[in-house]
């Protein structure tokens, strides 16, 4: 069984946020309720007729008619703020690209490493699930500005919106607008 357009619509009104529930389900699922539930605080899951979807992707169709083919990506990457201007169909590379720094990133902008051995800032940007090396600099402004001319070169600025090199090089002045 698929889930269309009609049968969302039937079961679900959207408030700007969520999802909320036109018909009771069950106990736990009650009219005027929020759909569905986080799971480990990261995406909301919904239920539909046995089928458990994205919020996000419900949320999609709902709003635009289709269920997408593609990935849907939050652009401020706040994976429970599924307000249809923060969504966007991209593909998976794409969604992947805007995706924050691992939580070992001590230097708070993606692609850019602390080298110990060599006491060098190094820059590296990763393509097709291969890194490839950048640069390396003593001074960490210079590498940032390797990440974020790799950034600019591969035309990621469409899908990084919150590019962690471009935020810090505004920031900081070493680029404008």
């Amino acid at each position: 069984m698929q889930i269309t357009y009609e049968r969302v619509h039937e079961l679900f009104r959207y408030d700007g946020k969520n999802l909320i529930r036109k018909v009771t389900v069950n106990a736990n699922a009650q009219k005027g309720s929020v759909a569905g539930s986080i799971s480990n605080e990261t995406y909301r899951y919904i239920t539909v007729d046995k089928i458990q979807c994205l919020a996000h992707r419900l949320i999609w169709m709902y709003h635009y008619g289709y269920y997408p083919e593609n990935g849907i990506d939050h652009i401020n990457r706040n994976k429970t703020d599924n307000r249809i201007e923060n969504l966007r169909e991209v593909s998976q590379s794409c969604n992947v690209r805007n995706s924050g720094n691992y939580k070992t990133n001590t230097s708070n902008v993606k692609g850019v490493y602390f080298f110990k051995t060599d006491q060098m800032w190094m820059a590296r940007i990763r393509l097709a699930d291969k890194h490839h090396y950048l640069g390396e600099s003593k001074d960490f402004n210079e590498a940032v500005l390797m990440r974020y001319a790799a950034e600019q070169c591969l035309g990621w600025e469409s899908c990084d919106k919150m590019s962690p090199a471009h935020e810090y090089a505004l920031k900081n002045k070493l680029v404008s607008k």
